[in-house]
This record gives C-alpha cells, structure tokens and sequence, in this order.
C-alpha cells in the first residue's frame, strides 16, 4: 500500500479492468467464506484481504508466476504443486491457497488475477470506498501509483482503492474509470483525435 501526505491508495490486481462473471463469482464466494469465519475469528476477512493484496503483488512483480497460470498447457498436478510452492513461500494463508486449488481443479487458473480484483473492488465497495479502474500498457512503478493518488486527491477524491489493468494495445499513458467517469489519456486515443483532426482539416 502507498501513502502520500493526503490519500492512501491500495493497488490489486494488473489483468483485471473490471470485475465481473466467473471473476467476481468466485470473489464473491471467498468473501462469503470471510464473513462465515468472522463469528469465530474477527480478524479474517482483514488477513484474506492482506493475502489477496500479498497475491495480486505477486502477479504484478513476477512475470514467470503470470506465465505459470496464464499457460493452459500445463498440468492440474503440475500447476498445484509449483503455485503451492509460491503461494507458501509468500506467507499466504490457508483460506487463499484453497480458493486457488478451487481454481485449478477447476481449469480456471488464469482467472486468478481477474479474481483477485474482483474480491479487493467487492470489499472496498462494501467498506465504502471508490474503486479507479486504471489501465495502462506497462506496469506501474510505486512512483506512478503515488503519482495517480495525487492527482486524485487534487480532484477531490481520496482513500481510492486502484484496480490495475495492462493493455499493451492502448500504447501508452493511462485510462482511469470511477464509477460512470472516465479519462483517457492514452496514446492510442490521442492519435485517433490526431487522425481525426487531419481528416478535419484535409
């Protein structure tokens, strides 16, 4: 999580744009599985929320983890055993392991970072927070995450959570969606306004 003077923002998964069908089914169900356990243990759904944040960094800083579930050629065993390994080695906990063996028994592996947007953007939703859709054609740096939180803090809105997305096709700059708001300013639609400008003036 990055803080500056004024805004905290929390950053999850860099594949999912908006959550949505199989994604959010599946969040839907871990966090359902976060409110069962609550009556026994209050702290759950904070320290499934801390492995999904632990989880989503993995995928943005590891590009042979992203290869491994995002390759359907691989084997159910072999997938279990090699993201088990990962997963356990980062300290995340029973309840996101499980969701995971879920995933892959279910041949829905690559869907892994698609889900875990959908389970950060259902619980900020419901802890009353705005979630930024942010997509861009390469990953964002700390600096850049600091730099979004910023300037949405100048523009009135803070305590966002950032849902990442990469989408090498819009070139570069960003396009950030809250709610029915939306600001692109990608180099794709800037040479589109560019081409559509010379035809205006051919």
């Amino acid at each position: 999580m990055n803080r500056d003077s004024k805004v905290a923002v929390e950053t999850i998964s860099p594949n999912a744009p908006q959550a949505g069908g199989v994604a959010e089914r599946y969040a839907l169900a871990l966090l359902g599985l976060a409110d069962d356990l609550r009556p026994t243990d209050p702290g759950a759904i904070d320290r499934i929320a801390t492995d999904i944040d632990g989880l989503a960094a993995i995928c943005r800083s590891n590009a042979d983890f992203r290869a491994l579930i995002a390759d359907p050629r691989r084997g159910a065993a072999e997938q279990q055993k090699a993201v088990t390994a990962i997963l356990q080695s980062a300290g995340i906990g029973d309840e996101v392991r499980k969701l995971v063996g879920v995933l892959i028994a279910n041949r829905r592996l690559a869907a892994l970072p698609d889900v875990a947007a959908a389970f950060g953007a259902k619980l900020a939703q419901r802890r009353g927070q705005q979630v930024a859709y942010v997509t861009t054609a390469f990953p964002l740096t700390d600096t850049q995450r600091a730099q979004i939180a910023a300037r949405l803090t100048e523009s009135g809105i803070s305590g966002v959570k950032l849902v990442e997305a990469q989408d090498p096709s819009i070139l570069g700059g960003l396009i950030v969606r809250i709610g029915s708001r939306l600001f692109d300013n990608s180099l794709k639609s800037k040479l589109q306004r560019m081409q559509f400008a010379m035809k205006g003036a051919a």
